[in-house]
């Protein structure tokens, strides 16, 4: 039997997997719906669409809007959203402690996310991450995103490490399928963002966590 070990570099999802971003969104959320003479929703209304990105958001919003509308207002969000960013969001709990371990191991890690490199890459340095990421993969940084796998092969390729070695982490079905596409072991981040409906355990992920922590121990990561 294979001994327990931690993978030889670590993937992370950004939004709902490292930082709690709905804080943020929900201000940029609540601006656009001022200017357009609605009260403000609240956090627990928002949340669950963060992981789906800006227009799910805007759909949250502004519910019965059509998708044209919706996407004419998708730069007026990330605008709103520039302006709050880094401002009320924080890693989960667990995070820091998750990542010093896998430091102290000597595994690097990084980000592969669907947000735009002009709103993910300024947030390092605001969580004091801009030394310690070794690759970040943003949603523009290639012609495709998640869930294509190239972003996820295109960071394994800048860590120089086989893809079977890596280990994806995210809090959204299109996390896991770009990781087992990518032929990548895949944590479901059971600590992030999901709609109601969402059922975690259809996405087949290797291994399902509750809390960022846990990863601390070798045990808890799949076996490449």
């Amino acid at each position: 039997m294979m001994a327990a070990r931690l993978p030889d570099a670590v993937l992370f999802d950004l939004d709902g997997t490292l930082l709690d971003s709905a804080p943020d969104m929900l201000v940029a959320a609540n601006a656009m719906r001022a200017r357009r003479g609605t009260g403000p929703m609240l956090l627990a209304e928002l949340r669950p669409h963060v992981s789906k990105g800006a227009r799910a958001m805007i759909s949250a919003a502004f519910p019965g809007i059509d998708e044209a509308t919706r996407e004419a207002w998708v730069p007026e969000f990330l605008e709103s959203y520039q302006a709050e960013l880094g401002r009320h969001c924080s890693a989960f709990d667990g995070i820091e402690r998750l990542l010093s371990t896998l430091e102290a191991a000597g595994r690097p890690w990084g980000i592969v996310t669907n947000k735009p490199e002009f709103l993910a890459i300024p947030l390092l340095p605001m969580l004091g991450w801009q030394e310690r990421c070794a690759v970040l993969v943003g949603g523009d940084t290639l012609p495709v995103r998640k869930p294509d796998p190239a972003p996820l092969l295109h960071a394994a390729g800048v860590l120089g490490i086989e893809p079977r070695r890596i280990a994806y982490v995210g809090d959204d079905e299109r996390d896991i399928v770009a990781a087992r596409a990518a032929g990548m072991p895949s944590v479901v981040a059971l600590w992030g963002y999901r709609l109601g409906e969402d059922d975690p355990f259809s996405w087949r992920g290797d291994v399902m966590v509750e809390d960022p922590a846990d990863l601390c121990e070798a045990s808890a990561w799949p076996v490449a």
